[in-house]
């Protein structure tokens, strides 16, 4: 059985952000990295050198509007919620019980403490939704900036560029090492979603995993009376391989352009 968690606007955003940044990373990578196979290999889905620019250009508007999207969803759901609290069990806004949840769950994992019951959002789902606030806003802005640098110069003093560049490349460099490296691991590889957590995909989570890892979530559900409303049986066939196909193509090209990017870190193209 699944338990829905997420809407189909959640999960079809997530979709083009996921897609969307993979690209970013790609076409990025790929042109610090050009002299080599690896940056030739990863540009050679998008036309080459000059051509992946135009695609990280193109694509890099699409994201802000995306974002720019999701800031109105936010406000209509908070209007919608004006009448009980933003803050409320069901908010992705940090709280302090999360800084409590972190510290008792820091001390399971070390074996001093029992498993903290979650609610809804784990204080890591909330950190990694609110990172991208702050990535959109650095890598967004100096991205606009830097789009076209003759008009950019022309406003701004040309040392500028320079900072503008730099900023957008160690910005970029601490999403993808976050994204494919701390989010891949924590959505996927954790014992309750190995090998792959397909809640963004299927729209809901495993039933019986989200009763040991998200009691509070469960017992409320449970008193509220919504619980039997919220269960489904799980997606057909087709749908597991889309949903897999999906997941692990997209790990194992972030995992590609991670340690590629590694390996090859003598051979960036400053």
């Amino acid at each position: 059985m699944r338990l829905h968690r997420f809407t189909l606007f959640q999960r079809l955003f997530h979709l083009l952000l996921m897609v969307s940044f993979l690209v970013q990373a790609t076409t990025g990578v790929g042109r610090m990295y050009a002299e080599t196979n690896f940056g030739k290999v990863l540009l050679t889905p998008f036309g080459g050198f000059y051509n992946a620019l135009v695609w990280h250009k193109l694509v890099g508007i699409f994201m802000l509007v995306l974002f720019g999207v999701h800031l109105i969803y936010i406000m209509i759901v908070a209007l919608r919620l004006r009448e009980r609290s933003i803050m409320g069990p069901d908010s992705i806004i940090p709280n302090r019980m999360d800084m409590r949840m972190m510290v008792n769950h820091l001390g399971w994992m070390v074996g001093r403490n029992k498993i903290p019951p979650f609610e809804r959002w784990g204080y890591w789902e909330k950190f990694d939704y609110w990172a991208v606030f702050w990535g959109m806003v650095i890598i967004g802005g100096t991205g606009l900036f830097l789009y076209d640098p003759l008009i950019s110069s022309a406003i701004m003093p040309g040392w500028t560029i320079n900072v503008a560049f730099w900023i957008h490349r160690i910005e970029a460099i601490l999403a993808m090492a976050h994204v494919f490296l701390i989010h891949f691991a924590i959505a996927h590889l954790r014992r309750h979603n190995f090998p792959m957590d397909r809640a963004m995909f299927a729209g809901g989570a495993d039933l019986e995993s989200a009763k040991e890892e998200r009691a509070a979530w469960i017992s409320r559900l449970e008193q509220e009376g919504r619980l039997n409303n919220l269960t489904s049986r799980d997606t057909s066939l087709p749908g597991l391989v889309v949903s897999y196909l999906i997941g692990f193509s997209a790990i194992l090209l972030g995992l590609y352009v991670i340690i590629g990017g590694i390996v090859n870190f003598r051979y960036v193209t400053w």
